[in-house]
């Protein structure tokens, strides 16, 4: 298996590391979390502009670069390495993903407005009784003479609170659980019937609740066939979960290294801490489970075009190494730094706070676990 990058891949690294490293430092990222929003939209718009990154995973057919998953993998390492609030995973990834997969008119009208930077979508899937299984959902959607209508809840619609659209899942047939009867739906934020919670995440991201009561989103909102989605929807979370395997990879390495440099600098007993061999145990066993972050996610993203099952081994197998890892790094690191560490002021807080959500996005390591069983057992059988 090859693991080499191409040129054009290592200089969209290049160039994303650049740009966030001159202009997306933990001090401007503070300020721009102080913001109305907890953003900066400029941000967003020059990632489109001036970098060109928003379409480095679509059809050149549609205006992109004519990438796909890899592109994805080094985008979401370098916006990791920075913890940037963008929301490129749930409008590129996964929004991107379900336009392309349904096509026709939504896909040519609003794969270009992505790539510009003037669409962005939050993916509401999950609900409070669902745990990270996108058939146990009670949302409905019910046809009628105007089109869909809406009744239900999502829960931690990640961007919601700026996403001009949602992706949305709801059943037209069946209970929860049902494997039949899942159907997506992409709506505009300001469709009459649709009211918001909106809240700040624990890692500094914002957050929405979505209620929809008799919200009628017209008839073309459907995506697809009707009641058949919950394929595409799985392979779209496994293409999120692999996008966030990528992210927490950069968020680990980056504060692996930022614990190094501050056990350099801290003395204790006359000399700096990093001369201790308990902490140079320490931080050399991080640094393993960097690598191991890194090489699992590698599997993940070059499985990803696979057959469903083995798709979905290899995205479970990197999660639930990944969520471990990320948990024993961060509280490596909080250790390391002593008290300081979870300091406002001090980045290492930040980025322990953003691996803590990662570990459970799309499945905590537990999830994955169980869901790699069911599949060795369903392929034994």
């Amino acid at each position: 298996m090859d693991f080499s990058f191409t040129e054009t891949q290592g200089m969209l690294r290049d160039s994303l590391a650049r740009y966030l490293r001159e202009r997306y430092d933990f001090d401007t990222r503070q300020k721009m979390l102080a913001l109305e929003g907890g953003r900066d939209p400029a941000v967003w718009k020059a990632l489109a502009e001036e970098l060109g990154i928003l379409g480095a995973g679509f059809p050149e057919a549609h205006g992109g670069l004519g990438g796909g998953p890899v592109e994805h993998m080094v985008i979401m390492e370098e916006l990791g390495r920075a913890i940037a609030v963008e929301p490129y995973l749930d409008t590129c990834i996964v929004g991107g993903g379900a336009l392309l997969a349904a096509g026709g008119d939504h896909a040519e009208t609003l794969i270009p407005a992505i790539i510009a930077g003037e669409v962005i979508i939050g993916f509401a899937w999950a609900e409070a009784r669902s745990r990270y299984n996108p058939a146990r959902i009670a949302t409905r959607a019910s046809a009628d003479g105007s089109g869909w209508t809406l009744d239900g809840d999502k829960a931690v619609v990640i961007a919601g609170p700026y996403a001009t659209h949602y992706l949305v899942t709801a059943r037209t047939a069946g209970n929860p659980g049902d494997r039949d009867g899942v159907s997506l739906f992409l709506v505009g934020a300001g469709t009459a019937g649709i009211s918001r919670r909106d809240y700040p995440t624990v890692d500094g991201w914002m957050a929405s609740e979505l209620h929809f009561e008799r919200a009628n989103v017209g008839p073309h909102a459907l995506l697809g066939r009707e009641g058949k989605a919950l394929p595409l929807v799985e392979e779209l979370i496994d293409r999120a979960t692999a996008a966030t395997c990528a992210e927490a990879a950069g968020t680990m390495r980056r504060l692996h290294e930022l614990t190094l440099d501050y056990a350099r600098q801290r003395v204790q007993f006359g000399q700096p801490i990093s001369r201790f061999q308990v902490i140079q145990h320490r931080l050399v066993d991080m640094l393993m489970e960097v690598e191991q972050a890194v090489s699992m996610t590698y599997q993940a993203t070059l499985r990803l075009d696979l057959p469903a099952a083995e798709r979905a081994r290899a995205v479970s197998q990197a999660k639930a190494k990944i969520a471990k890892g990320a948990r024993f790094l961060g509280q490596a690191a909080i250790q390391t730094h002593g008290g300081i560490g979870i300091t406002n002021e001090l980045a290492a807080g930040h980025y322990f706070k953003r691996l803590t959500m990662l570990e459970s996005r799309f499945g905590d390591q537990d999830h994955h676990l169980a869901r790699l069983e069911a599949l060795m057992l369903a392929e034994a059988a």
